[in-house]
C-alpha cells in the first residue's frame, strides 16, 4: 500500500469515520433470508391486510341483515344461505362475524395503543426515576402480573357496567404492567451506554435523552411485542363479551 493510500485508510472521510473500515456500524446491511422465509411474510401481511378490509367494509357487504331475529330459522347449520350457519336466535352467523370485526378491531387497537404509551411511560419513568420510584410503580406492575389478566378486567369491567366501553377501559387498566417491565428492561440496559453520557455531556436535557436516545431503542422491542399480543387481546375482548360484561345484545362483536 502507498503512503497516500494508507494516509487514506487511516485518516477516514471528512466526517470523521475510518474510511478504510466497513463495519457494521457504517454499512447496515439486511440480514439475507431464504425463500421460505419471504414467502411467509407475504403471506401474513397479505392475511393482515385482508381482515383491516373486512372490518371496514365487513356492515356493506354482510349478505344478510345482521341484527334480523328469526326463531324459525336458529342453530341452522352450514349452507349457501348460511355460510357459517345460525345462531340460537336465527340470526346469520357469517354477517355478524363481518360486522362485529370493526368493533372488535377498533377495540383492540385502543387497548394496545394505550396500554403502550402507559407501559413506555411507567417503565421509562422506573427505569430513570431512582430507586424509591422504581421500587413503587415495579411493585404495582407486579401485583398486576401475579393474576391473570381476564380475571381483573372481568373485575373491573363488571363494576364498571356491562357494555363494550367498559371492556375497553378495564382492558387498558390491566395490560400494561407486561409493557412496562419490559420497556424498564431495555432502558435500564442502555441508560448507561457511551452515546447517552456523550449527549448528557454536551449538554442534553433528560427529556432530549429519552426521546432521541433511548426511546428509539425501545421501539424494535415494544413492536414485536404488541403483534404479538393482538391475538390475545382480541380473545380477552370477545371473552368479556361473551360472559356479558362487554358488548351487549344486539350489538356484534366477536364475543357475541
Amino acid at each position: 500500500m502507498t503512503a497516500p493510500t494508507r494516509r487514506s485508510a487511516v485518516a477516514g472521510s471528512a466526517d470523521g469515520r475510518p474510511g478504510g473500515l466497513r463495519g457494521p456500524w457504517f454499512a447496515r446491511r439486511r440480514p439475507r433470508r431464504g425463500p421460505a422465509g419471504s414467502v411467509l411474510e407475504r403471506v401474513a401481511v397479505v392475511v393482515a391486510l385482508v381482515m383491516v378490509v373486512l372490518a371496514v367494509v365487513g356492515p356493506w357487504i354482510a349478505p344478510q341483515n345482521p341484527y334480523r331475529v328469526d326463531l324459525g330459522q336458529s342453530l341452522l347449520p352450514p349452507s349457501a344461505a348460511h355460510l357459517f350457519g345460525t345462531d340460537v336466535n336465527g340470526r346469520d352467523v357469517f354477517s355478524r362475524v363481518l360486522t362485529g370485526a370493526r368493533e372488535t378491531l377498533l377495540a383492540t387497537v385502543i387497548v394496545l395503543v394505550v396500554a403502550t404509551v402507559l407501559g413506555v411511560l411507567i417503565g421509562t419513568a422506573a427505569a430513570l426515576g431512582g430507586r424509591v420510584v422504581d421500587e413503587v410503580l415495579m411493585r404495582i406492575c407486579d401485583i398486576g402480573l401475579s393474576l391473570p389478566s381476564i380475571v381483573l378486567a372481568l373485575g373491573l369491567a363488571a363494576s364498571l357496567g356491562p357494555s363494550l366501553t367498559s371492556a375497553v377501559v378495564a382492558m387498558c387498566l390491566t395490560w400494561w404492567p407486561g409493557y412496562a417491565r419490559l420497556v424498564r428492561t431495555v432502558v435500564r440496559q442502555h441508560r448507561d451506554a457511551e452515546y447517552v453520557e456523550a449527549a448528557r455531556s454536551i449538554g442534553a436535557g433528560p427529556v432530549r435523552v429519552v426521546v432521541r436516545h433511548l426511546l428509539p431503542t425501545v421501539v424494535p422491542v415494544m413492536l414485536v411485542q404488541v403483534t404479538l399480543d393482538v391475538a390475545a387481546v382480541m380473545l380477552v375482548i370477545s371473552g368479556l363479551s361473551f360472559v356479558g360484561v362487554g358488548a351487549q345484545v344486539p350489538a356484534a362483536e366477536w364475543g357475541r
